[in-house]
């Protein structure tokens, strides 16, 4: 089976840069390897790959290959030896997993790992805040050792097998040539450090769980799902480094008569047919407290009022939002006999017939049926 053009299996033109035939290599390579991709093609495509990346990037067989192809009898491309400069297969999973081709120091410092606590709120405390003392479970520097793990009155040694950088360089003779794979140091577990006699309190982790009171103030206007980053409040660093921060996710419970809405709140609010065709002035609760609306004569249920500033506060401080009043007319399920006759004599003033009125709408409703 004649092989494939080396430019057409790395997806290069004939006149791809150096850096682009490292660039388009680590990125099949990757892609294919058999550790990698499970496909049942994945370890000849890989194999071609490799062999392509090795004549490209050497600027000696590239010239020949550019000149005579696959027909040049001196080649002698392909087959064993490493991956050609690009420094082993090490590389290509230091590229993958974010090494960038660098060991990583374990002695270095790193910052800690954040942490998350779920805060319930009720709706006024959502509202207005409140600053408050939370209780965290989290990893602290153990007293003992100091964070060392090491008994007290003994040393830390550094691991002889991996020589303090917790990895180690395992090579393997394999159909697609010499393969460096980096490990981690199974002797010192990745750390570089060997400690002879552990610190009874830590096991030798240097860190304990111990469970940490934090005061967190809560912001007026913080709504349900936001979350406040508390800085320098979550796991402790590695080897001197930052602590990570924690995040306070919050839950706002549903309140029994207001909704809210970004900024502003709503409600409805039950008046008499006497006072939505008289008007009244009504009492209305807000988060502020009761304030008086006026309801003018002749108001329909449904309609919508507008308490300026009665709102939630905006947790950035842009303002204050509005509470909406949402008026409803309540018919009475029960009359006396009085009642009844004062609204038929109503009605009779007023020239309504019930009756007449119900036809005449679900006559509407028929033509609306019928297209008329």
């Amino acid at each position: 089976m004649s092989k494939r053009d080396y430019y057409e299996v790395l997806g290069l033109s004939k006149n791809a840069s150096k850096e682009e035939i490292k660039k388009a290599y680590r990125k099949l390579s990757k892609q294919y390897h058999p550790d990698i991709n499970k496909a049942a093609d994945a370890a000849d495509k890989f194999k071609e790959i490799k062999e392509a990346y090795e004549v490209l990037s050497d600027e000696q067989k590239k010239a020949h290959y550019d000149q005579f192809g696959h027909t040049d009898p001196n080649q002698g491309f392909g087959g064993g030896g490493d991956f050609g400069g690009f420094g082993g297969f090490e590389d290509i999973f230091s590229t993958f997993f974010g090494g960038g081709g660098r060991r990583r120091d374990p002695n270095a410092p790193r910052q800690g790992a954040d942490l998350q606590y779920t805060m319930t709120l009720s709706f006024e405390e959502a509202a207005f805040g409140k600053e408050t003392e939370i209780e965290i479970p989290r990893e602290e520097e153990c007293d003992t050792c100091h964070g060392s793990g090491a008994k007290p009155g003994t040393k830390v040694k550094t691991c002889s097998h991996c020589h303090g950088t917790g990895q180690l360089n395992v090579e393997q003779n394999t159909a697609f040539g010499r393969i460096v794979n980096r490990r981690a140091c199974h002797h010192c577990r990745g750390t570089g450090k060997i400690i002879p006699q552990k610190c009874s309190t830590c096991g030798g982790d240097g860190k304990v769980q111990k469970r940490k009171k934090i005061q967190v103030k809560v912001p007026a206007g913080i709504d349900d799902g936001q979350q406040l980053r508390v800085s320098g409040q979550g796991e402790p660093g590695v080897n001197g480094g930052p602590a990570g921060d924690l995040y306070v996710v919050f839950h706002v419970r549903t309140h029994e008569f207001f909704e809210r809405d970004g900024d502003d709140v709503y409600c409805e609010m039950p008046i008499t047919f006497a006072q939505a065709a008289l008007g009244d002035e009504i009492e209305v609760p807000t988060l502020h407290g009761k304030v008086k609306l006026k309801v003018p004569a002749g108001t329909q249920t449904g309609t919508r009022f507008r308490l300026k500033g009665k709102g939630i506060a905006n947790v950035r401080g842009y303002g204050q939002g509005d509470q909406h009043v949402v008026v409803l007319v309540v018919t009475p399920k029960k009359l006396t006999d009085r009642q009844k006759q004062l609204l038929r004599e109503f009605s009779e003033i007023s020239g309504q017939n019930s009756s007449d009125d119900q036809d005449g709408f679900f006559s509407k409703v028929k033509r609306a049926f019928k297209g008329e």
